[in-house]
């Protein structure tokens, strides 16, 4: 059965599941990088390295840039690549310098309800109503309940608007993914990374100049960073976007900080936070209210 908003299939469960662990291992990997590499060759880094793993993919599997065709599908390349890749990546790498992570990670989760009136606009036929609205929000309350009370408080004025700009970026850009022409999936994920990385380059070097010669773990790191949660990621969110719509695409955004939490107790010594099995279980009831016929289409219930 061909997957749709309404009913994403079991394969697009399973990639949304998958994109969550691999999202949520990027904190460490960014933070290992950062320590040998300034934060804006990190995130030029990691999109430059990433375009060239999907470029030698891409002409692996008969998937190359030049697969794209006509002007109306690159617009919507270099639309994305710039309005739902470096422009974000820019606005985070500097609010993050003015905000504490927490509330840069609320912004982040927010994106599913910023996606809502959005997608009823330009993307109907995904099908909002009160129940997935509802579900959404509790999703978003979870959120909330596992990052803290104090998440929403410190830091400047600017550093918080750049947060919230960098989620707007990411909610403008899945819509966008959703309405495109039909594309190759790695030529597609590929043009937006190389159009990212055209302009992120000579941003990290007007900001940091050269990059400064490095090696050990922080190169590895920044390696891991451009081949999964950039590159791999890629492809898996424009797959799953085109078959599967905005708005389940969305709820990664709230698997992600569980799955940080998760890795960062288990490979980095963190504390685990008390609040982590109640924000869970508002996140899971959240997701599955908003999805709640897809769930049982899946179970044929």
């Amino acid at each position: 059965m061909t997957p749709t908003p309404t009913s994403p299939g079991a394969l697009n469960w399973a990639l949304i599941l998958g994109l969550g662990v691999i999202w949520g291992t990027a904190f460490m990997g960014v933070a290992t990088a950062l320590d040998g590499l300034g934060p804006w060759w990190v995130t030029a880094g990691r999109t430059a390295l990433g375009a060239l793993v999907l470029l030698v993919a891409g002409a692996m599997y008969g998937q190359g840039i030049g697969t794209i065709k006509g002007a109306r599908a690159w617009w919507y390349c270099v639309a994305i690549g710039l309005g739902a890749l470096a422009v974000p990546f820019s606005l985070l790498s500097w609010g993050l310098g003015q905000v504490p992570s927490a509330f840069a990670g609320v912004t982040m989760g927010a994106v599913p309800l910023l996606v809502l009136p959005l997608v009823a606009i330009f993307s109907p036929e995904e099908g909002i109503g009160p129940r997935r609205i509802a579900g959404i929000a509790l999703g978003f309350l979870g959120l909330v309940v596992l990052i803290g009370p104090g998440a929403l408080e410190g830091g400047t004025l600017l550093g918080r608007l750049a947060c919230v700009g960098a989620a707007a970026c990411y909610a403008v850009g899945s819509v966008l993914t959703r309405r495109a022409p039909a594309m190759p999936p790695i030529a597609f994920a590929s043009a937006t990374l190389v159009v990212a990385s055209v302009a992120l380059i000579p941003l990290a070097i007007l900001l940091e100049g050269a990059p400064r010669p490095t090696a050990g773990w922080p190169v590895l790191a920044l390696l891991y960073v451009a081949v999964f949660p950039t590159a791999l990621a890629a492809i898996i969110r424009v797959r799953v976007i085109t078959t599967a719509g905005s708005l389940f695409m969305s709820l990664t955004s709230y698997m992600v900080p569980v799955w940080a939490v998760v890795f960062g107790m288990t490979l980095m010594g963190e504390e685990l936070p008390p609040q982590l099995f109640l924000a869970l279980g508002l996140i899971l009831a959240g997701i599955a209210l908003s999805q709640w016929r897809a769930i049982m289409a899946a179970f044929r219930v």
